[in-house]
């Protein structure tokens, strides 16, 4: 598989990954109108997904035509764990409403300068679903920053569950500027975008909302080795369970349409 195929299953998993989590919090959102917002992320996440596994079989199909040809699902259902290249912290536990907020905040952010980002790269088809999910993840942000500066400077209770999830999601977040092997040298051919370029950005835009929130800003005084790289394979336990579940219906009936 080249590397440029390898990033755009990354960009796709990424999404998957993070709109099955907010899915789960269907019909137990705190209020109505919060459950249907985040619903709505989760579908915005997973088209996003289904776009880029498009693109990526679209690509490894014209490599190898003389082989069965792939489809989005392959892409989505049929790989095991280790195959994912989605980053640690979209795979982590939904926990209480202050860490799901946390993990979409962090992560919108960093999406919407990485898509900006890909815009002015070499692939048509790329740039396409980038422009398209701006669109989108520009309200991500908006929500999301909206809560974190709700809850962060709330209540004392809530002010202490955003500390809590600060606690719990803080270490994961390197992972998200380091560059895989893919990832730099599909950015050396003009295809992708090298990660380590948006961080002094992406740490700009969080702290001011973090600030706002009366929250402490990234990074911490005290940082956790970073142990894990889920867009290499190396995953925690949380994405067998997700995939256990996102899978089985597949597995279950291969080949199956509705």
């Amino acid at each position: 598989m080249s590397p440029f195929s390898t990033y755009i299953i990354h960009l796709a998993d990424n999404a998957l990954i993070l709109g099955h989590r907010n899915s789960e919090w269907t019909g137990h959102g705190p209020i109505l109108e919060q459950d249907i917002a985040l619903s709505n992320i989760a579908l915005d996440l997973i088209g996003q997904s289904r776009n880029l596994y498009q693109l990526a079989a679209e690509r490894l199909n014209s490599l190898s035509p003389e082989r069965k040809s792939i489809t989005e699902d392959d892409l989505a259902y049929l790989r095991d764990s280790t195959e994912y290249k989605n980053f640690v912290l979209l795979e982590q536990d939904n926990g209480d409403w202050a860490k799901t907020i946390l993990r979409e905040f962090y992560f919108s952010h960093f999406q919407l300068l990485q898509y900006h980002g890909l815009l002015n790269r070499k692939d048509p088809g790329l740039a396409a679903i980038s422009e398209k999910s701006i669109k989108e993840i520009r309200y991500h942000v908006k929500w999301s920053s909206e809560w974190v500066c709700r809850l962060g400077d709330g209540t004392l209770e809530s002010h202490a569950r955003m500390l809590n999830a600060l606690d719990a999601l803080n270490p994961w977040i390197p992972e998200l500027f380091i560059a895989a092997d893919y990832e730099k040298e599909a950015a050396e051919s003009g295809l992708a975008l090298d990660p380590s370029a948006l961080y002094e950005d992406w740490l700009s835009m969080v702290n001011t909302v973090l600030a706002n929130a009366t929250l402490p800003l990234y990074p911490p005084e005290k940082k956790d080795a970073f142990s894990l790289s889920g867009k290499n394979g190396f995953h925690s336990e949380h994405l067998g369970y997700i995939l256990a579940e996102m899978q089985f219906l597949q597995r279950a009936y291969p080949g199956c349409s509705w």
